[in-house]
């Protein structure tokens, strides 16, 4: 009876693992300009599920080539995510790379949906939402979402307008929808991935801790530095004032896109400051006085730059010592 009892407590599994067919409840964010088939591979090998971001290629056939060198890769789960901003440009041929490819996991971010669910009609891919509100994750599982993920606004990059919290949105948005809630936000360690069990999440999507990891090539060695020595306080909210709150690190570059935001807030004038172009001189030139990166509140609590398994290690070990606690 010890043993049975033990050997149930020390299992991951939930709706969404199940689902995502993957072992531990761990999904890599999107990351723009990152995300490609050596993080994603790497995530996916470590059990967890790791992610393509499609919108920040250029042409369909890199995508493909970036689908089909994760395959080469992992023999586990994986999923590409589409970025659909306002200013984004069209993904419908995107998004047909996928579904010939027979990609497993389907996620959106930013704009509205609604296109890609009637693209992905018939389609045998799960798909997976992320919202920063309760309406927008109920009008999720209206469209036919097989799950939401939820950001708090402690994220990085792209966030909701209104200011609420992980703590407070995980669990009202888990009272309000039928489908699985995987949270997002302020997350980087077992201690984070317990919390959003407790508060009702069945998995958490994490972005900023994979960036400052062996695996994420792309990203340059001061921007993965940064994320170990900066604290909480070192991040800022840019592009409020266009109504697309968005978290990055705070130097000089933020500052003036701030001042811009302050004399004139408008797209037009904001657009060169924000641009995926000024985003890469950062992260991949580490150019702090020409560009940004984004960054989520938790590199107050990166403490270095694992390999992704040391990473899942680590955190599953933290969690699984939390959870024997609780049974005492």
């Amino acid at each position: 009876m010890i043993y049975k009892v033990r050997r149930d407590f020390m299992n991951w599994e939930t709706r969404v693992t199940k689902m995502l067919n993957i072992k531990y409840p761990v999904i890599q964010g999107g990351l723009a300009y990152l995300a490609y088939s050596d993080l994603a591979a790497a995530v996916s090998n470590a059990g967890g599920l790791g992610q393509i971001t499609a919108m920040s290629l250029s042409t369909p056939e890199e995508l493909r080539k970036e689908i089909q060198a994760v395959k080469k890769k992992t023999n586990k789960s994986y999923g590409v995510n589409y970025a659909i901003g306002q200013h984004g440009r069209p993904f419908e041929h995107m998004l047909e790379v996928a579904i010939e490819e027979k990609v497993p996991v389907i996620t959106m971010t930013g704009g509205n949906p609604a296109p890609i669910f009637d693209m992905l009609k018939g389609v045998n891919t799960k798909k997976l939402v992320l919202v920063a509100a309760r309406r927008q994750a109920e009008k999720a599982e209206e469209l036919g979402a097989d799950a939401v993920i939820v950001v708090g606004q402690e994220g990085g990059g792209h966030l909701g307008r209104a200011d609420t919290g992980t703590m407070v949105l995980i669990p009202q948005v888990v009272e309000s929808v039928k489908i699985p809630v995987i949270a997002s936000g302020g997350i980087g360690d077992g201690k984070g991935l317990m919390a959003a069990l407790a508060l009702g999440a069945e998995g958490i999507e994490m972005g900023t801790r994979f960036i400052a990891t062996k695996e994420c090539i792309h990203a340059h060695e001061s921007y993965k530095q940064k994320l170990v020595d900066a604290s909480e306080a070192d991040t800022v909210v840019i592009k409020r004032s266009i109504g697309a709150p968005a978290r990055a690190i705070k130097n000089v570059w933020t500052e003036k896109i701030l001042q811009v935001e302050e004399e004139n807030p408008t797209y037009e004038s904001l657009k060169n400051l924000i641009s995926g172009e000024a985003n890469k001189k950062y992260i991949y030139e580490g150019n702090e006085s020409e560009g940004f990166g984004w960054a989520g509140q938790v590199m107050g609590r990166i403490k270095d730059i694992p390999t992704v398994q040391e990473l899942f290690n680590r955190m599953i070990k933290e969690g699984q010592e939390i959870r024997t606690t609780w049974s005492k």
